[in-house]
């Protein structure tokens, strides 16, 4: 997996799964429900006791053509430990050294940012695309706002973005968005797993869906 692969990948996909909890095995298996419903990317955040061996699970059993990465990465050692466990592309939630760091390795990042300065220093370190984080408290107005200077940086929507915001955020230029919450539920606690294939099966369908003109819909 390298930057430009990933890109096309998400921009292609237009969604990216989070998982967070409290037990990395749950995760794992959450992660890969996801996969098994049709999301191509997912990350799980450090955060999780055990991430890094559920990374190392689900890139052992994921489906071909589906990948994963670990969120919540700040640190050089972060970048380095998620390498060893097979990790294919990091996501931090701000501008830390994990940033300049997996660049440097080559590994695709997503890096999070708010501000016009911040969008515009993730890129110039080397990220692959601007997580923009939390996208809630600006909404896809603000994302508007911010693409009419930077058309070219390629953002995703992640923090409180549910089913029925989805759509606005990629009319306003989100290559994608992220889920995490609303897709997930407890999940990555040890939750039910059936309403997340629901729910994936959802947003996966919503995707496929958008941009489609009234002449490629049935009449």
């Amino acid at each position: 997996m390298n930057p430009e692969l990933l890109l096309n990948g998400v921009r292609d996909s237009r969604l990216v799964a989070i998982v967070r909890g409290s037990d990395g095995r749950a995760a794992a298996k959450a992660a890969l429900v996801a996969m098994e419903e049709g999301f191509r990317y997912v990350e799980i955040a450090l955060t999780t006791p055990g991430a890094l061996q559920a990374i190392s699970e689900v890139r052992a059993a994921a489906p071909a053509g589906c990948f994963v990465g670990a969120g919540t990465v700040l640190t050089v050692r972060d970048v380095d430990n998620v390498v060893e466990a097979g990790g294919q592309f990091t996501v931090t939630p701000a501008l830390a050294e994990s940033v300049d760091e997996s660049a440097r390795q080559g590994i695709p990042v997503l890096a999070g940012a708010m501000t016009p300065s911040e969008a515009y220093e993730a890129m110039n370190r080397g990220a692959t695309a601007v997580k923009l984080f939390p996208a809630s408290i600006g909404g896809p107005q603000y994302l508007k706002a911010l693409r009419d200077p930077f058309p070219d940086i390629p953002f995703i929507a992640v923090g409180g973005v549910g089913l029925e915001q989805a759509a606005a955020y990629w009319d306003a230029g989100a290559i994608a968005v992220g889920l995490g919450g609303p897709l997930f539920g407890d999940a990555g606690s040890g939750g039910d797993l059936a309403p997340v294939r629901s729910r994936a099966r959802s947003f996966v369908d919503l995707a496929a869906g958008f941009g489609r003109t009234a002449v490629e819909s049935p009449r």
